[in-house]
């Protein structure tokens, strides 16, 4: 069995477990730690994820953050300005491109099909990686997750720390993590 499809089976055995209702957004989420190598053989594979999700009686909501950056910046009136000058859009990084990747999750997790039986589940998360982080993210949006919000991880999970693609300071993070290393929770 390869990782994607182990990663799949323990995302299975754990979604099948009866939902507590009364949790905080926090502790609604699951992150499902990957190496940074699988991100190709993982979007080839979400139907298992999604699979097991219809097959444990939650329904399935797919959100790719692989554009939010093109969508947010080709809606910018001085857009060639900051090609010009990149540095001139840090600012509005950490404001503006912040608040709209937090809009666009939004929308995916309150939206009219989406109930307190459905797993939201985000990919292409590493595509956010030096414009925001994914802990600002979803500081924002944590109060909006109704069922559960299934966030696929490119990176490293240890101690209850989290690191998108290995490559800076992790947080930690209520979250329930699904890894390859020790089964559903290496906490």
């Amino acid at each position: 069995m390869g990782r994607i499809e182990e990663l799949a089976r323990r995302y299975q055995n754990h979604i099948v477990t009866p939902w507590q209702r009364n949790l905080s957004g926090s502790q609604k989420t699951i992150f499902i730690v990957y190496s940074k190598n699988d991100e190709r053989k993982l979007r080839a594979r979400l139907e298992l994820f999604e699979m097991a999700t219809i097959a444990s009686g939650h329904k399935w909501v797919l959100f790719d953050f692989t554009k939010v950056f093109a969508r947010w910046m080709s809606s910018l009136e001085y857009r060639d300005l900051y090609f010009e000058e990149p540095e001139d859009l840090a600012m509005k990084l950490s404001s503006d491109f912040l608040k709209s990747a937090a809009d666009e999750l939004r929308d995916a997790l309150t939206g009219e099909n989406v109930d307190s039986d459905t797993v939201v589940a985000a990919y292409g998360v590493a595509s956010l990686f030096g414009f925001t982080m994914v802990s600002l993210l979803l500081k924002e949006v944590v109060g909006d997750i109704r069922g559960r919000l299934a966030l696929f991880f490119p990176g490293e999970y240890d101690n209850n720390n989290y690191r998108l693609l290995d490559a800076r300071d992790g947080w930690s993070y209520l979250a329930i993590p699904i890894t390859l290393n020790n089964g559903v929770n290496d906490a």
